[in-house]
């Protein structure tokens, strides 16, 4: 595992309780054993940061996709079609409880394959006490709903007990948040380079570095 140079990592985290606001800083340690208020990630500066909680979020995607394919010049035609699925991976997190969306572009291999960017979506998950399923149970039931393209298993982070998805191009970490409060989620998408990549190591290692406050 590659873990973030610090030299070139930007501090990353959002009050996870509902409205509350942006912080930033540097958390460590183990994991607490009360509910979280607060969380930390090193997340690279080259990661464009969406604030999910703040309504401005849609001119900043527009303004992103419009810098980074005008200077690939990809058509139009494409730009919009990537600024549209963004923008709904975005709107469907926000009603899921989504937090922060990071981008990251990546170089398009061949002028007939456009660039699309590789892309963290952080949500909070709550759930009422007592009702948190054990990462086995929660592993169990999501190998009944994927399919066997997927290959999931529980592993150690050093913010708790985590249920890890893994396909050709997304990365999943389903962490069990301390207090029983339920599951927080890093969803990784890297659609050119794809997870058996130095970016799909630097995926876990951004997912290795999440911190509670």
């Amino acid at each position: 595992m590659t873990v973030p140079d610090p030299g070139v990592t930007a501090e990353a985290g959002a009050d996870v309780r509902v409205g509350a606001g942006t912080a930033v800083g540097a958390g460590a340690g183990d994991a607490p054993s009360e509910a979280p208020s607060d969380y930390r990630l090193l997340v690279p500066r080259d990661w464009f940061r969406l604030d999910l909680t703040e309504d401005r979020w849609r001119g900043q995607l527009k303004t992103f996709v419009d810098r980074e394919f005008l200077r690939t010049r990809t058509p139009a035609e494409t730009s919009r079609a990537i600024w549209s699925a963004l923008r709904n991976t975005a709107e469907s997190g926000v009603a899921r409880g989504a937090l922060e969306f990071f981008l990251r572009t990546e170089p398009a291999h061949g002028p007939d394959r456009p660039t699309v960017p590789a892309s963290l979506l952080v949500s909070l998950k709550p759930l009422p006490r007592g009702l948190v399923p054990e990462p086995t149970d929660f592993a169990a039931t999501l190998s009944e709903r994927r399919g066997p393209e997927s290959r999931i298993d529980v592993v150690r982070l050093p913010a708790g007990e985590t249920v890890r998805v893994i396909t050709a191009t997304t990365l999943d970490f389903h962490i069990r948040m301390p207090g029983d409060a339920g599951y927080f989620l890093l969803a990784f998408t890297a659609p050119v380079s794809g997870t058996k990549s130095p970016l799909g190591d630097l995926c876990d290692a951004i997912a290795h570095s999440l911190r509670w406050v």
